[in-house]
């Protein structure tokens, strides 16, 4: 029961201060195993003010999928991704998966001002009120999403294109023979992490410009287009 869930493990259900109460956070969660990991990182870095949109990679168990739904139902700020998908390693699965969720969040009633993408692995160092201080004191209004122009030993990720394939029920990206045109609108790739903290201006530019969205359609047959969209978009001009 959702009582026994909040008493049990600990769930904090007021803000820890008035710093933290006025600034909410959006957390982007992709999970596809381990339920224990889940709760733990879920239990950390949950704050009533804040809210969370879990993404369950479609081919997960069946009681997984239950397990992780009947958690996020005791909480009205934790919902799962209206669209799932069916996540493959460095595949445009991952990229859309994290988009699916973004879609989501922008449409929510919550007004939060940053939001950070979790694999079901990873865990916090910091508080959440250590999280909002550094986000105010050092990149207010600036997303965290560092890279550097494409290095020459990463070209093959986007020369020629790659599809998602399925083989003996392991899923594994493999590239074709035909090699991808140049980027739209004549963009610079950059490379970087797949992880970031995002400002909503910025999510809900790259869910609406026609820039964003060109460089999307591009990178949908490219290696783990996650670790070029996001940065290479931040470099934009304005």
């Amino acid at each position: 029961s959702c009582s026994t869930v909040l008493k049990t493990l600990h769930f904090i259900t007021t803000p820890l201060s008035e710093e933290e109460g006025n600034f909410s956070l959006a957390y982007i969660i992709t999970i596809h195993k381990e339920l224990e990991m889940f709760v733990r990182l879920l239990r950390a870095i949950y704050m009533p003010q804040n809210i969370y949109c879990i993404h369950i990679d479609e081919k997960s168990p069946r009681d997984y999928k239950t397990a992780v739904e009947n958690i996020v139902n005791c909480f009205e700020n934790i919902f799962i991704s209206s669209k799932r998908e069916h996540v493959v390693y460095a595949g445009f699965s991952r990229l859309q998966a994290d988009i699916n969720c973004m879609r989501d969040l922008v449409n929510s009633k919550v007004q939060w001002n940053y939001v950070i993408n979790l694999c079901g692995q990873d865990y916090p160092l910091k508080t959440n009120k250590e999280i909002i201080q550094y986000m105010k004191s050092k990149w207010n209004g600036k997303n965290i999403t560092p890279g550097i122009v494409q290095p020459l030993h990463m070209k093959y990720r986007t020369q020629v294109s790659y599809r998602e394939y399925i083989h003996s029920g392991v899923p594994y990206v493999y590239p074709a023979k035909s090699r991808k045109s140049k980027p739209p609108h004549n963009l610079t790739i950059y490379f970087g992490s797949a992880y970031y903290i995002l400002t909503k201006d910025f999510v809900e530019f790259a869910l609406s410009d026609a820039r964003a969205k060109a460089l999307l359609e591009w990178s949908r047959d490219t290696y783990s287009p996650d670790e070029h969209y996001w940065v290479t978009l931040n470099r934009l001009p304005g």
